[in-house]
């Protein structure tokens, strides 16, 4: 059985030819995009399912490429702490911050957790999202890590939801009964040879930011977490340049995230060692912050993503409302910002079944939005609603 989607106003491919297409149809057989038409006059209705997409235009799926999934609780009571003076290790001291969460998190059950996570997903897709990156982090202990990674596993499998890239971030924060160094050494010696084991993980990431996990620390859990079969990722430079960009471009992870301090120097030497930067302006949206200037990153040839960092101090859970804060606040190309969430985060998010995704080609997996409006720029300009009428997901039309 085929569908065909035609009387579309235009496909921005995000291909390699950085093609804009028009007058064509897109015809799908199973999960992929089996071509991409002039005509389609040949195909008989008897097996063949047409969609008029009714010269809307249409734009890859997005691709969330660092979101915090699955974790309970709340604290929108930070920013007015925030707001009086207090910084995100002030919070921490007080109670808040990440053990509030882990707490919360610890204490809802694994149904409740999974709700919460359908949710989350279900969201992501009405905002056209079709593949995204989910953490562990919530959890910090063995038991409360494998935990995550396996609600996560049997999100995996839930259908008319994103698919999901699975990391392991154990290494977020520490409880109070450890020290960095102790918990490194659980880490090391407990945690990550059990997440191994359980092949529930693709990728390994670590919180490298002074206050947190040290250079040495994370270049421990890094390099053990290759040495197992994981993918590296790492959050860097959130607040202040701490070395962690010299540490991802000699490990040659595949993306560096936050990065927002990251010296040029340094930003270019991890982009010359294949590591991918993740921006992440949904971070100081949120917390009042300076942003990146990502327009320097593009003059200077960086490759770079956009996502969401959805987290209890981040509640955005919109690809959309990052590329409006990219474009409209920042000045980037719509173009640009489109990269950013479809082919440039497939190659720091890929697929476990090497199926290429990000773009609109033929071959390639049939995750695509098609918009509410006919010009393709909509994706990222409309912030309070998403731009998104209806998803082919894995090759399913789906219509909210």
């Amino acid at each position: 059985m085929r569908t065909i989607f035609h009387n579309i106003g235009s496909i921005q491919t995000m291909d390699e030819n950085n093609s804009l297409l028009e007058g064509k149809s897109i015809i799908v057989k199973n999960n992929i995009i089996e071509d991409i038409v002039d005509s389609i006059e040949e195909f008989e209705s008897s097996d063949v399912e047409f969609v008029d997409v009714r010269e809307h235009a249409i734009v890859p799926g997005f691709i969330d490429a660092h979101n915090h999934l699955v974790w309970a609780g709340d604290r929108f009571n930070e920013h007015r702490l925030r707001m009086q003076g207090n910084t995100y290790a002030d919070i921490a001291n007080m109670g808040g911050g990440i053990m509030q969460t882990v707490h919360s998190t610890r204490n809802a059950t694994d149904e409740q957790l999974h709700t919460i996570g359908m949710q989350r997903l279900k969201q992501a897709l009405q905002n056209g999202v079709t593949f995204l990156e989910a953490k562990s982090g919530y959890g910090l202990s063995t038991r409360e890590e494998l935990r995550l990674l396996n609600i996560v596993d049997r999100l995996k499998s839930e259908s008319n939801v994103p698919s999901i890239h699975s990391t392991w971030m154990g290494a977020h924060a520490v409880t109070p009964d450890h020290t960095y160094a102790s918990y490194t050494e659980e880490i090391l010696s407990d945690q990550l040879p059990k997440v191994l084991d359980s092949n529930l993980a693709e990728s390994a990431d670590v919180f490298c930011e002074p206050g947190w996990f040290s250079i040495e620390q994370s270049e421990d859990i890094l390099r053990a977490s290759r040495d197992g079969g994981l993918d590296l990722r790492i959050h860097i430079d959130e607040f202040t340049d701490g070395g962690g960009g010299e540490l991802a471009a000699e490990l040659q992870v595949r993306t560096a995230d936050h990065a927002h301090h990251t010296p040029s120097d340094t930003r270019q030497k991890m982009n010359d060692a294949g590591v991918m930067t993740g921006f992440l302006p949904g971070t100081p949206y949120c917390n009042g912050d300076a942003w990146p200037d990502f327009n320097e990153a593009i003059e200077c040839d960086i490759q770079f993503t956009l996502a969401t960092d959805f987290n209890p101090n981040c509640f955005i859970n919109s690809i959309p409302f990052i590329g409006s804060l990219a474009v409209q606040r920042n000045g980037m190309d719509p173009y640009h910002a489109l990269s950013c969430v479809t082919r440039m985060a497939a190659q720091s998010t890929p697929r476990s079944d090497g199926l290429e995704h990000g773009v609109i080609k033929k071959g390639a997996v049939a995750n695509f939005n098609i918009l509410k409006s006919r010009h393709w720029e909509s994706w990222c300009m409309t912030p309070s609603s998403s731009p998104v009428q209806s998803v082919c997901l894995e090759g399913q039309h789906i219509e909210f």
